[in-house]
C-alpha cells in the first residue's frame, strides 16, 4: 500500500553508513528536524556491517591465534593442543557487529533522528519517495537531501562473484573453513587485510597485483618494507601481473594470469579468490540523473565547497564523491560539516590531514605528503628516521619486525609535510601527527614534546629529532 502522508523535515540523509549516520545526528544536535533513510536493516553501512569492523574483528582474532602459534614460546608460554575454532571466531565477528549497528539505532533514538529503514530515492530537489523494508512507501518532504550512499565492491570483468569461491571482500568475511590456497586480486588495503587473516589461519595467500608494486599511492618506502613483512610471513606476490581469466573447476578455481606488459600466460589453481581490486560509488537507482544531478562516467557527484551538488538543496558526502579517498572518518567529517553548513554554521575538512591506515601486522599508517609527492613536486624537504628495533617498548614487546617511524618536514620552515609509520599500533600512533598537520607544527615542536617512557611513541619523537640529525637513542 502507499502511504501519500507528507512527512517535512529540514534535511534527509540518504544512506546510515559513517557518513550519513554522524551528519545526521550532528544536524539533529543543531536544531534540525532530520531524517535519515537506510536500505540495509541495519545502520552503520559497508563499514560496520562489511568491511571496517567485522574485518578487523578476524584481523584481531587471527593475530592472537598466530601469536600463540609462534610467538607465545619465546615469551615463555608454552602451549599444547592448540586448535582453530573457525566458527566461534565468525560468531565473535558477528557479535561485535550486531552490538555497534544496535548502539547506532540508540544514539539515532536518543537524539532524536527519524529512522526510516527503506530504499530512498530523490523524485524531487526537495521530495525523497522510500520503498518501506517493510511493504509500503512514504513520501518525504525537506529543504535539504544528502547523499551518503558509500559505494559498493568493484568487480572484474567477466568474472562472476559467487561469494563462494569467487569472493568480494563481504565473501571473504564469512568463508565457513580456511581454504588450501587463497588467490587474492588486488594489492591494496583490502586484499592484504583479508589475506593476512586467511594466512594466519593456515591458508597459502597468493597476490596478484597489477601494477609492479603493493599499495599505491602509499610511500614507497613503507610499501616495499610491507611487502618484505608479509613475505616473511608467507604471503606470496605477483606483481606486474594482470588476470586475463577465471573459471570454477572442480578444485576450486583457475586463474589464467600473464606478465601485465605482454607474455606468456599461465594458470594458477586457488581454493577460492578474493576479487579486491577497487571501490565504485553507489548512486545508481537513486533518481539523481532524472533531477539533474550532474556525475561523471564512474557515477562519482563532484559538489562545491559546501558539499553542495548542482542542484540546489542536493548535497553528497562520502565514497560518492571524485578524488578523495574512500575511508569511513574521512565520510564523518565531512558529515559533520555538511550539517554544520546546512545549519547555518562555519566548517571545514582539511583533507591533508586525513589519515589512512593498512591494518596488517606491522601496521602501516600514513598522513600527509610522502616522499615520492615531495620528490614529484620539487619540495625541498627534511627527513627523519627512527626505527623500532631501538625502541625499548617494540623490543620488550618483540615488535620490531624493521618497522620504523617517517617524518617529512619543510626544508625552509620545519613545518611538517607528512608522517609515514610501519609498525606496531601504527594505526593508534598516527594520531599525534594528525594532530600535529593540523596545528601546522614543526618537527621541532614535535621533538620537544615530553613522550612517556617507555611507548612505542617515543619513535615519533626520535623521528622528529632526526629530521635535524639530532637522535638521542640511535
Amino acid at each position: 500500500m502507499t502511504d501519500d502522508t507528507f512527512d517535512p523535515f529540514d534535511v534527509i540523509f540518504i544512506g546510515g553508513g559513517p557518513g550519513g549516520y554522524i551528519g545526521a545526528i550532528k544536524a539533529a544536535q543543531l536544531g534540525l528536524n532530520t531524517a535519515c533513510v537506510e536500505m540495509r536493516g541495519t545502520l552503520g553501512g559497508t563499514c560496520l556491517n562489511v568491511g571496517c569492523i567485522p574485518s578487523k574483528a578476524l584481523l584481531q582474532s587471527s593475530h592472537l591465534y598466530h601469536e600463540a602459534e609462534a610467538d607465545f614460546a619465546a615469551h615463555g608460554i608454552k602451549t599444547s593442543g592448540l586448535a582453530l575454532d573457525l566458527k566461534a571466531m565468525m560468531a565473535r565477528k558477528d557479535t561485535v557487529v550486531k552490538d555497534l549497528t544496535t548502539g547506532i539505532a540508540g544514539l539515532f533514538k536518543k537524539n532524536k533522528v527519524t529512522y526510516i529503514p527503506g530504499r530512498g530515492r530523490v523524485t524531487d530537489a526537495g521530495t525523497v519517495q522510500v520503498t518501506l523494508a517493510d511493504g509500503g512507501e512514504r513520501t518525504l518532504k525537506t529543504e535539504n537531501i544528502v547523499i551518503a550512499t558509500g559505494s559498493d565492491v568493484m568487480g572484474l570483468p567477466g568474472v562472476e562473484i559467487d561469494e563462494k569461491t569467487i569472493v568480494s571482500s563481504t565473501g571473504a568475511l564469512t568463508l565457513n573453513k580456511v581454504p588450501k590456497h587463497l588467490v587474492v586480486i588486488g594489492g591494496g588495503y583490502i586484499g592484504l587485510e583479508m589475506g593476512s587473516v586467511w594466512g594466519r589461519l593456515g591458508a597459502k595467500v597468493t597476490v596478484v597485483e597489477f601494477l609492479d608494486r603493493i599499495t599505491p599511492g602509499m610511500d614507497g618506502e613503507l610499501s616495499r618494507h610491507l611487502q618484505r613483512a608479509l613475505t616473511a610471513q608467507g604471503m606470496e606476490f605477483r606483481l606486474g601481473t594482470k588476470v586475463t581469466g577465471v573459471k570454477k573447476a572442480k578444485s576450486g578455481v583457475e586463474l589464467t594470469v600473464e606478465p601485465a606488459k605482454g607474455g606468456d600466460a599461465e594458470t594458477l589453481k586457488a581454493n577460492v579468490v578474493l576479487v579486491s581490486i577497487g571501490r565504485k560509488p553507489y548512486t545508481d537507482g537513486l533518481g539523481l540523473a532524472e533531477v539533474g544531478v550532474t556525475m561523471d562516467d564512474r557515477g562519482f557527484i563532484p559538489v562545491d565547497e559546501d558539499y553542495q551538488t548542482n542542484v540546489a538543496g542536493i548535497f553528497a558526502i562520502g565514497d560518492i564523491l571524485p578524488d578523495r579517498p574512500m575511508l569511513a572518518h574521512k565520510a564523518e567529517e565531512e558529515g559533520v560539516v555538511v550539517a554544520e553548513k546546512i545549519a547555518g554554521h562555519v566548517g571545514t575538512v582539511n583533507y591533508d590531514a586525513i589519515p589512512g591506515v593498512c591494518y596488517t601486522w606491522p601496521e602501516v599508517a600514513t598522513v600527509g605528503q610522502s616522499e615520492d609527492d615531495l620528490k614529484a613536486a620539487g619540495t625541498p624537504y627534511n627527513k627523519g628516521r627512527f626505527a623500532f628495533a631501538a625502541n625499548s617498548r617494540a623490543r620488550a614487546s618483540g615488535d620490531t619486525e624493521g618497522g620504523f617511524v617517517k617524518l617529512l618536514a619543510d626544508k625552509e620552515t620545519d613545518r611538517l609535510l607528512g608522517a609515514h609509520i610501519i609498525g606496531p599500533d601504527a594505526g593508534t600512533m598516527i594520531a599525534e601527527l594528525v594532530l600535529a598537520l593540523e596545528m601546522g607544527a614543526s618537527s621541532e615542536d614535535i621533538a620537544l614534546t615530553c613522550h612517556a617512557h617507555p611507548t612505542l611513541n617515543e619513535a615519533v619523537k626520535e623521528a622528529a629529532l632526526a629530521v635535524t640529525g639530532k637522535t638521542l637513542n640511535s
